[in-house]
C-alpha cells in the first residue's frame, strides 16, 4: 500500500534540476562551444554528453569542489565536440566563468510558491550535489526576501563525495535524524533525476516522488522505481493539500 504523502515529516530535495533549471541553463550557457564546433548537437544530445562526462569526472574526483569540476566538464565535453584543449582549458575565463555560474542558473517557475506551501506540513531539506557558496547563492535567489527557509542544506561538499553515491543519503538520514528526530521511513526523497536520486533512494529502501519536468534529457536510468509522480512541485503541493482536506491534521 502506498503511503500518504503527509505521513512523512521530512521532504529530501534533490536542487538542480528539480527546483532549478539546470537544463535550460546548462544548454544556454554550453553555446560557445556547441557553436564553435563542427559536430551537429541537438539539445538532448548535448545535454546527455554534458551528464556523460560530468558523472565521469565526479567519480574521478568526488572531493572536488563543484565550481572547480565544472570548469573541468567545460574543457572535456569542449575536447570532445573537437575544440582544441588550449582553447577550452579548464583555466581558461570561458571555462571557469562556467563553473561560477551555477548560482545564477534560474528555478522552475513553480519552485518558490510549491516549496512555501510545502514548508508549512514538512522539513524542507536540500541534498545537492554542488558547493557551498555555489548553494548559497541559489538559496537566496530561490528563498527571496520574506519567503520560506530551506531547514537544512547538505552540498557534496560537505560529504566528500556525489550523488548517487550512498554516502551522500546516508548523511542526511543522519543529519534529519539528529537535528530533528526524524526517522528514516518518515523521509521522502523529492528529485527528477532517477539516476542521481532514485536509485540510492531505492538502495536504502526510502520513499520517493520522481519530479518528471517535462522535456528532461538528463538523468533517466529506467532501472529506478519511485512512490509517486509528479510533472511539477507545483502539482505535488496541490496533492499534499488534497490529502490534507480528506484526512486534515490532527
Amino acid at each position: 500500500m502506498i503511503p500518504a504523502l503527509t505521513s512523512h515529516k521530512a521532504l529530501c530535495f534533490d536542487c538542480y534540476g528539480t527546483i532549478i533549471d539546470w537544463e535550460s541553463n546548462i544548454y544556454d550557457r554550453l553555446q560557445p562551444i556547441l557553436t564553435a564546433s563542427a559536430a551537429p548537437f541537438t539539445r538532448p544530445d548535448a545535454l546527455q554528453a554534458f551528464v556523460s562526462v560530468e558523472a565521469e569526472l565526479q567519480a574521478k574526483h568526488p572531493a572536488m569542489p563543484y565550481t572547480q569540476l565544472l570548469a573541468h566538464v567545460y574543457s572535456a565535453l569542449g575536447q570532445r565536440l573537437g575544440l582544441s584543449a588550449q582553447a577550452v582549458a579548464a583555466d581558461s575565463a570561458p571555462a571557469i566563468a562556467f563553473g561560477k555560474s551555477v548560482g545564477d542558473w534560474t528555478p522552475f517557475a513553480d519552485s518558490a510558491a510549491a516549496l512555501g506551501e510545502l514548508k508549512k506540513h514538512f522539513r524542507l531539506v536540500v541534498l545537492s550535489n554542488v558547493d557551498r557558496s555555489l548553494f548559497e547563492r541559489t538559496r537566496r535567489l530561490v528563498e527571496g526576501p520574506g519567503g520560506f527557509t530551506f531547514d537544512r542544506t547538505i552540498t557534496a561538499q560537505d560529504v566528500g563525495s556525489y550523488k548517487p553515491a550512498l554516502a551522500n543519503f546516508e548523511y542526511m538520514l543522519n543529519a534529519v535524524g539528529e537535528e530533528f528526530g526524524i526517522k528514516k521511513d518518515e523521509v521522502l526523497v523529492v528529485a527528477q533525476s532517477r539516476m542521481h536520486d532514485h536509485i540510492p533512494a531505492n538502495a536504502l529502501g526510502l520513499h520517493s516522488a520522481w519530479i518528471d519536468r517535462e522535456g528532461a534529457a538528463m538523468g533517466h536510468d529506467e532501472n529506478a522505481s519511485y512512490t509517486y509522480r509528479f510533472n511539477t512541485l507545483g502539482e505535488m503541493a496541490k496533492a499534499v493539500e488534497q490529502e490534507l482536506t480528506i484526512h486534515p491534521a490532527s
